[in-house]
C-alpha cells in the first residue's frame, strides 16, 4: 500500500484528524471559479454563534489552495460586539473594510478603520475587533488557510452559543488561543 492512500486510509475513521489540512492538502484547483455576490461557495451562509452572529461566506477555501489560502466575507450584525483577544499560532490575517466602521487591537496598538481601510494582524500576535457601526462588512484573508473554515462551520452548527469554557475549546482546537476580553471602544 502506498504510503499517501495508507495514511488516508488510517485517518478516514477518525474525524477530527481527516481534515483538508492533513489529507489532500496538496491538491490545488487548476480552474479559476466565480462566487457570486452574496453567496459562499462550499457552505451557503455560516451563521456564527457565540461571540458574534455574523455571516460568513467563504469565497476561497483551503481546498481550492491547497492550504495556502482562506478568504471569507463577513457580514457584521453585531453592533459592539466582536472577538475575544486571542492569537492564531500558524496563520496571519488580514481585514479589508468593505463597509462599516471597527475598532481593532493588534499586541498593545488600538486602531480604528473605516470603509476602504484594512489592516494586516501577524501570527502569534494577540488581536481583537469590535464593530463600531451599526451594520458592517469585511473581507477577512487568513494565510495559511489552517482550520478556519472548519471552526466557522463548527460554532455555526452548535445548537446554541457556547459557554466561555467552552469557546475556549473551540479555539484551541483549532488553532487559536483566547487571551482576553474583546477589544474596548474607549
Amino acid at each position: 500500500m502506498k504510503r499517501r492512500k495508507f495514511i488516508k486510509t488510517t485517518l478516514a475513521g477518525t474525524p477530527m484528524l481527516a481534515t483538508p489540512a492533513l489529507v489532500g492538502s496538496h491538491v490545488h484547483v487548476r480552474k479559476g471559479f466565480k462566487i457570486p455576490a452574496g453567496e459562499g461557495r462550499i457552505h451557503g451562509h455560516i451563521q456564527l454563534k457565540g461571540v458574534n452572529v455574523n455571516i460568513l461566506d467563504l469565497k476561497v477555501g483551503g481546498t481550492d489552495t491547497g492550504g495556502q489560502l482562506a478568504i471569507f466575507e463577513q457580514t457584521s450584525l453585531s453592533p459592539k460586539r466582536g472577538t475575544p483577544l486571542h492569537m492564531h499560532y500558524n496563520q496571519d490575517e488580514i481585514f479589508y473594510v468593505l463597509q462599516g466602521e471597527y475598532r481593532f487591537q493588534v499586541g498593545d496598538e488600538k486602531y480604528s478603520l473605516a470603509t476602504g481601510d484594512s489592516i494586516f494582524l501577524p501570527r502569534q500576535v494577540p488581536h481583537s475587533w469590535v464593530q463600531v457601526s451599526e451594520s458592517g462588512k469585511m473581507t477577512v484573508t487568513f494565510q495559511p488557510a489552517g482550520k478556519m473554515e472548519a471552526f466557522f462551520v463548527t460554532l455555526a452548527a452548535l445548537p446554541m452559543a457556547p459557554t466561555p469554557e467552552e469557546m475556549a475549546r473551540l479555539f484551541e482546537a483549532h488553532e487559536m488561543k483566547i487571551m482576553g476580553p474583546p477589544v474596548s471602544l474607549d
